[in-house]
């Protein structure tokens, strides 16, 4: 395997994409991140990265990040606690579950209660 840098696995052209567990800390990564963008949280990853998957898979890849991107920003904007969170979670996967490319609203509202203060 050809390493980068810093040890990273490099991807060459027509090699399938391969994550190795031992070159990330994802906790590492996370708290760096925080302190870099100034912000104390808990962060949930495993249910982010449950949402991005069904985002990815369900609607197409580039719907990943910004289906997660909008999450947080959803949860910033309703000063969601743990549980608000799992409830917009919830909302983003039943869409990201049901998507066709048609106007679901309707049948996202009965699926999914989110209440938020």
């Amino acid at each position: 395997m050809v390493r980068g840098r810093y040890g990273a696995p490099l991807r060459l052209a027509g090699s399938p994409p391969t994550y190795d567990a031992g070159t990330v800390n994802l906790h590492d990564w996370i708290d760096e991140l925080c302190d870099a963008l100034d912000v104390e949280t808990e962060v949930d990853e495993g249910l982010i990265l449950d949402v991005a998957r069904d985002a990815a898979h369900n609607v197409e890849r580039p719907a990943a990040p910004i289906t997660t991107y909008l999450l947080g920003y959803a949860a910033a904007y309703h000063d969601a606690d743990p549980e608000q969170l799992e409830k917009l979670a919830a909302a983003a996967t039943v869409l990201a579950e049901k998507w066709d490319g048609k106007d679901l609203s309707a049948e996202l509202d009965k699926a999914v209660e989110v209440e938020i203060d």
